[in-house]
């Protein structure tokens, strides 16, 4: 009797056959759009280390977010570059109704979109030290303090529109504390896309860049410990008891181990943040030729999808998404 060789290039050797045993997939509906806020009128700023990436004004915003609409992106993740005139210890400027975040919702949802918006909850954008939370005169964070503040933060933009509030803080009980601000005051069906596994990367520093975060000193004392995973599992596991719609595993590349225990340990969707410094080394390989952008921008986010993440949130949503409808 010969001998039975398994022959795995068979399936491999048409585009059609590659396409009919093709395990992960990706689509336009997987693509969250993060966009950048600033203060001047009918302008676009650049970001030097974001290439492609830049901070619209509030007109502006308002067609970019009819953009995605148009695309198909189902949602956009809004985030601030708070003036440094507006910036404080305390991050007063938060619960402001009138900053750059709520002005931006209220004149989004006025164009009744189909198009969700996603509020990021945390202290950075406009505090001074540029911390996600308060802190003492030590310059440790103030927890319990902070979770308060966060809770009024995250009703002032519900208030303002916001359809998902995303507490990017890492503060213990803040997903408690927001879902029970919102459903006291009528927001019961706002959701909570909560940074349940947010670490404490080497990867964020465009993104300060682009929000003008002057960060002093570092975030290692509540974001987590880039060399733990059951940590991340305890994490979520506390996020959802305390409420959470959804959660987010951030970064992303080098956290794919991470989404792929999330996913399969709990029964709530994953989405994974693709963040800045991801998206810059991809942008200054290929700028060196030494990356095919295109092919690696795919391929990433397939690997997010092949991992579990029901979602992504990623810079390269717009270009994504005209691959995705050509």
């Amino acid at each position: 009797m010969a001998e039975v060789i398994n022959r795995l290039l068979r399936s491999r050797r048409a585009n059609w056959s590659r396409r009919m045993v093709r395990e992960a997939h990706l689509s336009v509906d997987d693509l969250i759009w993060p966009l950048f806020i600033c203060e001047v009128g009918n302008k676009r700023e650049t970001i030097s280390a974001m290439p492609g990436v830049e901070r619209f004004s509030i007109d502006l915003i308002v067609e970019a977010a009819k953009e995605a609409e148009q695309l198909g992106i189902p949602a956009i993740a809004l985030f601030p570059k708070t003036p440094a005139d507006k910036r404080s210890d305390n991050g007063d400027e938060a619960l402001n109704a009138d900053n750059l975040i709520n002005q931006a919702m209220r004149a989004i949802k006025a164009e009744k979109l189909n198009v969700g918006i996603i509020a990021d909850v945390a202290l950075d954008p406009y505090t001074s030290h540029g911390q996600d939370g308060l802190v003492d005169a030590d310059g440790a964070i103030l927890n319990d303090k902070t979770v308060t503040v966060l809770a009024k933060q995250a009703l002032v933009q519900a208030q303002a529109g916001a359809d998902i509030i995303a507490p990017s803080d890492m503060m213990d009980g803040r997903v408690a504390a927001i879902r029970q601000t919102l459903d006291d005051h009528g927001f019961e069906n706002v959701q909570i896309m909560s940074y349940a596994a947010k670490y404490a990367s080497g990867f964020y520093g465009p993104f300060r860049e682009a929000v003008g975060a002057n960060l002093k000193g570092d975030k290692k004392t509540y974001q987590m410990d880039p060399a733990n995973s059951v940590e991340a599992l305890r994490e979520v596991e506390q996020d959802i008891l305390e409420g959470a719609d959804s959660v987010i595993v951030k970064p992303g590349m080098p956290y794919l181990d991470i989404v792929s225990q999330v996913k399969s340990t709990f029964n709530i969707p994953v989405y994974a943040y693709q963040v800045s410094g991801e998206y810059a080394m991809m942008q200054a390989a290929a700028k060196n030729g030494w990356l095919d952008l295109d092919t690696v921008m795919m391929e990433s986010l397939l690997a997010f999808k092949r991992a579990g993440a029901d979602g992504i949130l990623t810079y390269f949503a717009r270009d994504v998404a005209k691959k995705l409808n050509a």
